[in-house]
């Protein structure tokens, strides 16, 4: 049996490929096209004009689907492990999930409203996929804590809170950097007066959204652990 057939650790692996080829596809084919600068795009500039658009909008669709599977099997592994009295904070799990959930339509809002089109749509559902992704994983770490030792190593958990306080601190440069950005041109010139905010704002975006594909990495070896079923019941009519 192969390592990634075990359990779900498909989902996982399926969300970390898809979303890691999305970003990195769509970056090779528009600077082999030219519609962007080779350093310092928008993660969103790479998907901004076709071919590359129709290329990022399937494959951020197809990582948002991986990902709302993925977070609902994380989330019914923690309610599972409650079961057994493990001190997991059903609370805590809940909240974890909604923000993951939130984090997914985000990112169906950027595939769905490009950049170049209606920017308003597609910069709103870009907060909401970064600040609903950062939520997600600062919940789960903690509850890799409350949960060890089972699932995560402890050495796994140092990891995720290494990759959530990278993921942290890149989303305010980020964010505040992006209000100082006035140009909204694919291609920008070291002599623009905004160009200092634009390399910050970018270079994190990259960070925090790699953050994100390292953080669902780490997931690989929880989901070897456990397996989902679904019952179907049916019910006659009287």
């Amino acid at each position: 049996m192969f390592w990634f057939t075990q359990g779900l650790c498909f989902l996982p692996l399926l969300l970390v490929v898809s979303s890691s080829s999305t970003f990195i596809v769509s970056y090779i084919v528009a600077v082999f096209r030219r519609d962007v600068d080779v350093i310092f795009p928008y993660i969103s500039d790479t998907g901004a004009n076709p071919p590359e658009s129709c290329i990022f909008g399937l494959m951020t669709i197809v990582s948002a689907c991986a990902g709302t599977a993925t977070i609902y099997a994380r989330y019914k592994f923690v309610e599972r492990l409650n079961e057994d009295l493990v001190n997991a904070k059903p609370l805590l799990n809940k909240c974890a999930l909604w923000f993951g959930m939130t984090s997914c339509l985000g990112m169906c809002i950027v595939a769905t409203f490009q950049e170049t089109a209606v920017t308003y749509v597609h910069d709103f559902g870009a907060l909401v996929f970064f600040i609903s992704g950062v939520g997600y994983i600062i919940l789960q770490t903690l509850i890799s804590y409350f949960i060890y030792p089972l699932g995560s190593s402890a050495n796994m958990c140092r990891a995720r809170v290494l990759i959530t306080i990278i993921a942290a601190l890149a989303f305010f440069p980020t964010v505040i950097c992006t209000f100082f950005v006035k140009q909204t041109q694919l291609h920008r010139h070291k002599e623009d007066k905004d160009y200092p905010f634009h390399v910050a704002s970018a270079v994190c975006e990259w960070i925090v959204a790699f953050s994100f594909v390292c953080f669902f990495l780490t997931y690989l070896n929880d989901f070897q652990l456990f397996t989902l079923r679904v019952k179907t019941e049916y019910a006659e009519r009287s």
